[in-house]
């Protein structure tokens, strides 16, 4: 009996340390659930756990510290792999791998661009080359110097290193080149990146000879030993430092994303500075970035899946607002009379009129498409419609856009105006219905509604089995489409990449019915009167 009631009571007591244990267990699982999960949120989660950036040698210290700390927060390995710009583009270029490419100078993204290497690219910083010497050494204060006896020159190879490219272009324009060339040959060296350079000069100078040196002025704040000497020939000439998507990469979003970190001002952009380096205005830090972006109804058919293409290769959010343009700039007057929250980071409007209506808020703009406004009847024509004077006809039904809340509005205005038809046909009676969009005003003649309506070219392409369309001959008669990033928006470089998107998107904005701007020279926003002039 005693065992028989021990047995019992053991039996009692072990469900209840089983659930105990199991709940024990889940609460470890779903731990470690949160912990991976969270840790794969904040890597984008797609399973990245490395990325390979090719780094110009004189990024070196900056960026140790900038992949320890992603490597710290995101749980992403960033393997640096360093050397000279033109080498490490050699390099690109027959082996065709990694995913990202960090220059020495613009130029060799140019290079890997046009070479099919590179994809998207961020600007980080800017250089400039200067001499450096011995912080004791008071005997070189200007280029001429260099060429002094007993001075020995370290230059980056201009065929390995962007410094060394830089060096020659700007004492070839100078005039200096020839000799410097000379002395390096005679008693210098040529070194494949700057960092050897620096290193050069620190190390071998005494026992009566001057090594001196040209780098960059970023390179120079980091060997406190040695002074930087600026001259009007080295500071002739800039280099951006950009870092650049490559089209190896496996990874595209990932690459992006730590590309947007290194280029986010309040985390990579803080430790380029901090090692001398002149930085940009970058972007917000975000793992994943939400950005509003305004345009004009007429721009939809054209944008959607140019936005979507580009928020899922960015991994980005974009919150895109389509309406009338007038509705629109008036929303983002209120909206930055309340204080700014919600303004839109990008705006790309139907016709320059209403960019200028804010250009206050916004950077300058660039035009990137254009449609015409025409007469829009039923099929046939059966009212015989052929110019803008048919309008006024007695009995004509006209629908046209109201002013206030479209720019199809504000054009069919300015083009009735023009002709002195705008007044004479509300006089009339003529005008039947004002809509808020281009798009609403093709519907009025295939419900019969109205004979006429004026909208754009683009808008009647979903219709043209039930309506014909009449071109309309006038330079009044064309609506141009501008894009231009708002000055408040702190994702000014996202923005910029997104133009640059639609840039290469000119099949999807023609098969909208668009003619393309952006490669002509026309492609500069103008005012709206200038862009009134007839076009040759």
């Amino acid at each position: 009996m005693p065992m028989q009631a021990k047995a019992t009571r053991f039996g009692r007591i072990n469900p209840l340390l089983a659930i105990l244990v199991g709940a024990f267990s889940a609460v470890v699982l779903l731990c470690g659930m949160l912990i991976s999960n969270g840790r794969k949120g904040r890597s984008g989660a797609d399973g990245v756990s490395s990325l390979t950036v090719y780094c110009a040698a004189g990024m070196r210290y900056p960026m140790v510290e900038i992949a320890e700390e992603y490597e710290r927060e995101y749980g992403v390995k960033i393997n640096l792999d360093y050397g000279g710009s033109n080498v490490l583009l050699s390099r690109l270029e027959v082996g065709k791998t990694g995913d990202l490419y960090l220059a020495g100078d613009a130029s060799y993204v140019e290079k890997a661009k046009e070479k099919g290497l590179a994809a998207e690219s961020i600007s980080l910083a800017l250089m400039r080359p200067v001499l450096v010497v011995d912080k004791n050494e008071n005997s070189i204060s200007k280029i001429e110097d260099l060429l002094k006896e007993n001075v020995r020159l370290a230059i980056g190879d201009p065929d390995a290193a962007a410094v060394g490219k830089k060096t020659r272009k700007l004492l070839t324009a100078s005039g200096h080149w020839e000799q410097i060339e000379a002395r390096v040959k005679e008693t210098g060296v040529y070194l494949d990146t700057v960092n050897k350079v620096a290193n050069t000069v620190q190390v071998s100078t005494g026992k009566g000879v001057v090594w001196a040196g040209i780098v960059w002025d970023s390179t120079a704040h980091q060997y406190p030993d040695l002074a930087a000497i600026r001259t009007p020939e080295l500071d002739a000439g800039e280099a951006e430092v950009q870092i650049t998507v490559l089209k190896s990469s496996q990874a595209p979003t990932a690459a992006l994303r730590f590309a947007r970190f290194v280029a986010a001002k309040d985390r990579g952009l803080k430790t380029f500075q901090k090692h001398g380096f002149d930085v940009v205005d970058g972007d917000k830090w975000a793992v994943a970035p939400e950005i509003t972006f305004f345009a004009g109804a007429v721009n939809r058919m054209a944008l959607e899946s140019v936005i979507e293409r580009f928020a899922e290769r960015e991994g980005v959010e974009i919150n895109t607002i389509y309406n009338g343009c007038g509705i629109l700039t008036s929303q983002m007057k209120t909206i930055d009379g309340e204080g700014g929250a919600g303004f839109p980071d990008m705006f790309m409007a139907c016709d320059v009129f209403y960019l200028d209506v804010v250009k206050d808020m916004f950077l300058d703009g660039t035009n990137v498409s254009e449609t015409d406004i025409v007469m829009v009847v039923a099929k046939g024509n059966p009212l015989k419609i052929a110019t803008t004077s048919d309008l006024n006809r007695k009995g004509m039904r006209v629908a046209i856009g109201r002013p206030n809340q479209c720019t199809i509005g504000v054009l069919t205005k300015q083009l009735l105006e023009e002709q002195g038809l705008y007044a004479k046909l509300f006089a009339d009676n003529n005008i039947v219905t004002e809509a808020p969009s281009s798009a609403m005003l093709v519907p009025t003649i295939t419900t019969d509604a109205a004979d006429v309506a004026l909208a754009y070219a683009t808008d009647t392409l979903a219709e043209a089995e039930r309506i014909d369309v009449v071109l309309i001959d006038s330079a009044s008669a064309r609506a141009v489409q501008p894009y231009s990033v708002a000055q408040s928006s702190d994702y000014k470089q996202l923005g910029q990449r997104l133009f640059e998107a639609i840039s290469q998107s000119r099949d999807d904005f023609e098969a909208a019915g668009f003619r393309w701007r952006l490669d002509d020279d026309t492609a500069d926003v103008s005012t709206p009167s200038e862009q009134r002039e007839p076009q040759s």
